[in-house]
């Protein structure tokens, strides 16, 4: 099942719609690396809201997915982890270490933001 990503601006938003195989998560990592650079994106917010559980394959591909996406100089924003996801990925010992999170989509599109805003000002101060 192929996720739909939407730009917004100068970020991509990838919205899951139902659970992913293993190779549908690794498509859409491979997707969102690419269009980064494709649309020289600042940010990409990945919605996880739809998703009522978590493995540790799809935990390790989005931090993975987040360090490539800032090694192609953007940030990841991961939003809507459902409350049991978060229960049950602390009880099994898996984490986003590293990896920003958000209630919801205005709240990782604020820090996206904030985040753009800052690396512009860094940017001019030199």
């Amino acid at each position: 099942m192929e996720v739909p990503i939407l730009k917004q601006g100068d970020f991509l938003i990838a919205t899951f719609q139902a659970a992913l195989t293993d190779e549908d998560l690794l498509q859409l990592q491979d997707a969102l690396v690419a269009r980064v650079g494709k649309f020289r994106s600042h940010g990409v917010i990945v919605d996880v809201t739809a998703l009522d559980v978590m493995d540790s394959f799809a935990a390790r591909t989005l931090r993975a997915l987040a360090h490539m996406v800032r090694l192609r100089g953007a940030e990841t924003v991961i939003v809507g982890i459902q409350p049991e996801v978060a229960f049950a990925m602390v009880q099994l010992g898996l984490s986003l270490e590293g990896v920003p999170t958000a209630l919801d989509l205005e709240e990782g599109l604020a820090q996206l933001m904030k985040a753009s805003e800052r690396k512009g000002a860094t940017f001019r101060g030199r």
